[in-house]
């Protein structure tokens, strides 16, 4: 839960520069840039939990476990941040400006782009009219299967059978010894 944390805070500072990039394209590559990211930066977060709280030992499902729920938990908060902003910032703002977008390319008459920007500003239309609560329903399921999906090759590339030292085999060997004399001797 401790990661899921972090991964939120790092998903709603990502989430800031979605809107401002509209604003000023510069912060749209940021934002970008930070999407990227979110795979490596679940790999480091995973590394971390297998390296400092598994003994450097993490099988499949358990990376797999612990990488979907801490993206799970990360979809929880940062839902909390969408609420926020579709809520009581934006005002509509994200899908006004997708649809300037679309009437000044319709404007510009680019060959072969007609009925596809048809369809895109008749879906931007509807999202438009969605409530926040279904706009954040529908960010918290896709973060959520995003998540899971993501889970896998990461656990894939945290997987790693717990290390065994000399140490351990002596200890493991001593106890065995120990057990088969007290069984010897009844």
């Amino acid at each position: 839960m401790q990661y899921g944390t972090y991964m939120g805070i790092y998903w709603i500072v990502k989430f800031a520069f979605f809107p401002l990039g509209l604003a000023i394209p510069f912060l749209e590559y940021i934002f970008l840039l930070l999407t990227i990211m979110v795979p490596f930066v679940g790999y480091y977060f995973t590394r971390i939990y297998r390296d400092k709280l598994c003994g450097g030992g993490i099988s499949f499902g358990h990376a797999w476990t612990f990488t979907a729920f801490m993206y799970m938990f990360a979809a929880l908060l940062t839902s909390v941040g969408h609420y926020i902003y579709f809520r009581f910032i934006d005002n509509s703002f994200v899908f006004n400006t997708y649809l300037v977008i679309i009437q000044e390319a319709e404007k510009a008459k680019i060959v072969g782009l007609g009925d596809s920007l048809k369809q895109f500003e008749e879906t931007v239309k509807t999202l438009g009219n969605l409530r926040p609560i279904e706009i954040i329903m529908q960010l918290l399921s896709q973060n959520v299967i995003y998540g899971a999906l993501l889970a896998l090759p990461i656990a894939f590339f945290v997987k790693r059978r717990v290390p065994v030292t000399m140490e351990d085999n002596l200890e493991d060997k001593s106890e065995e010894d120990n057990n088969q004399e007290e069984d010897n001797k009844e």
